[in-house]
């Protein structure tokens, strides 16, 4: 899939082997594959886990609540926090590509390969930020549509997109 080599050479690039750190979308892929089904987790959580594997795309889901100050993918300084779902915390190396907000928290590591525990969806969740990102070479078309996607099924599930927005190389930061 073109929507995953992209990704992979992505990951090589940032020095990670793409077999050791998969992107999110390759990660649920490879596990549907394998056990047929994928663990139940919250309505919303799992439509946007299916939408992932039928694009292809990584898609994360924030509950806006846990990233204060908005977030910006970016390459890590090494200080930053990423707090896991253990409750350990952990620093991302240097030049990582990191969700990061301005109180120095990674809200997200090696790029769409692990979130952090403070804004994972839960039933208390009110507002959720939802971010797919792409590189290959029909990724801004194949974005376009993804949007569409969440917009139906968002609806069914009694939720409403407030706000949609593409975001790119030359404008990075997604204000709350």
């Amino acid at each position: 899939m073109p929507e995953i080599a992209a990704w992979r050479e992505a990951f090589s690039r940032m020095g990670l082997k793409p077999t050791q750190y998969r992107c999110a979308s390759e990660a649920l892929l490879r596990r549907y594959r394998k056990d047929g089904s994928l663990p139940e987790q919250r309505p919303l959580v799992d439509y946007l886990n299916f939408a992932s594997m039928a694009f292809g795309i990584p898609i994360a889901v924030l509950d806006r609540a846990g990233i204060p100050g908005g977030i910006t993918v970016r390459p890590a300084g090494g200080s930053e926090r990423c707090l896991t779902f253990r409750g350990a915390v952990e620093h991302p190396a240097a030049g990582e590509i990191i969700f990061a907000d301005p109180d120095g928290n990674a809200h997200s590591r090696r790029w769409t390969f692990r979130q952090s525990a403070p804004p994972a969806v839960s039933a208390r969740t009110e507002r959720a930020l939802i971010v797919a990102e792409a590189h290959h070479a029909s990724a801004e078309r194949d974005l376009a549509d993804l949007e569409a996607e969440p917009q139906a099924g968002l609806k069914a599930l009694g939720a409403q997109v407030a706000r949609s927005m593409m975001i790119g190389p030359s404008e990075r930061r997604l204000e709350r």
